[in-house]
């Protein structure tokens, strides 16, 4: 079906892997997104935040939700396009993708009502994750940045949040996103025994140290990788991509999550600007506006 991209965004940390030529030659193939052209490692026509309006066909005039690189127009079978809710602004639609990833590490997490839950790195999907451990029973929720103007961010989304000095200790449940080996590390040293630490970053082809002397065994911990590439096996049975999409889009019905979009530029400027965009620390969700 032929659609009309009216918002992309950039999702700064896989975006920039990907740009910089750091996917690793074992993940080419599994890195294809829809749309891509081009071969790893650069350069390539890359993206998967994109809302636009269908063309023509069963869909014409609806707006919907797609994994696609940055641009105009483009085709897609019917059944990769997301119809979205009436009641979802267009311009917080593209953070549908980072939902549906922060969605998918909360369950491998098994975190549960009443938890103590960490979560390192206040980027956009850290950030989700928080916002939604948040919204489970009696559960506690430290959202841990270096950045301490995340505070703000944290804050807004019902979420507690601290230094990495401040971190708290014996964590039911630790979710690591800072895309950094020093947060993961301490990660490890804030779960409690027998805790989940989930990883949740991506590396691209770096070596990243992991401190697994020490107390590591004894404490007993789970280090367990998440990655939205596959739904958890518990889910298999009842869970499609379909649905997971869906569910992603219907959680997005929050004002409070505009503030993940940091900034939006004209698609006609990004040539000029994706570079600095990539490489600035305060970026979130940056939104291209067509």
């Amino acid at each position: 079906m032929p659609v009309k991209t009216v918002f992309s965004a950039i999702s700064r940390g896989t975006e920039r892997l990907v740009a910089a030529g750091e996917v690793p030659a074992s993940e080419h193939d599994r890195m294809r997104g829809p749309g891509m052209e081009g071969t790893f490692p650069f350069p390539v026509k890359y993206g998967y935040c994109n809302v636009g309006e269908v063309q023509a066909g069963p869909l014409a005039g609806r707006h919907v939700f797609s994994l696609f690189p940055h641009q105009t127009h483009f085709c897609l079978p019917q059944e990769n396009l997301n119809v979205l809710p009436s009641h979802l602004p267009l311009e917080r639609a593209v953070l549908a993708a980072n939902m549906e990833t922060a969605l998918n590490i909360l369950w491998d997490s098994g975190a549960g009502a009443g938890d103590r839950i960490a979560v390192i790195g206040a980027g956009v999907v850290g950030s989700l994750v928080g916002y939604l451990a948040a919204q489970l029973p009696g559960a506690v929720v430290v959202l841990i940045d270096i950045n301490p103007a995340r505070e703000v961010l944290a804050k807004t989304l019902g979420v507690d949040f601290a230094s990495t000095d401040d971190a708290p200790h014996d964590c039911d449940v630790v979710i690591h996103a800072s895309a950094n080996p020093d947060g993961l590390a301490l990660g490890l040293s804030i779960a409690g025994e027998g805790a989940t630490v989930i990883e949740a970053s991506w590396y691209g082809d770096k070596i990243v140290p992991v401190p697994l002397g020490g107390a590591f065994h004894s404490r007993r911990l789970r280090l367990i990788a998440s990655q939205v590439g596959h739904l958890p096996p518990t889910r298999l049975p009842r869970w499609s991509y379909a649905r997971r999409m869906a569910t992603a889009l219907d959680l997005l019905a929050d004002d409070r999550l505009d503030l993940l979009i940091s900034g939006e530029t004209p698609f006609a400027d990004l040539p000029h600007r994706y570079a600095d965009i990539l490489a600035a620390p305060d970026t979130l969700c940056h939104r291209i506006r067509y």
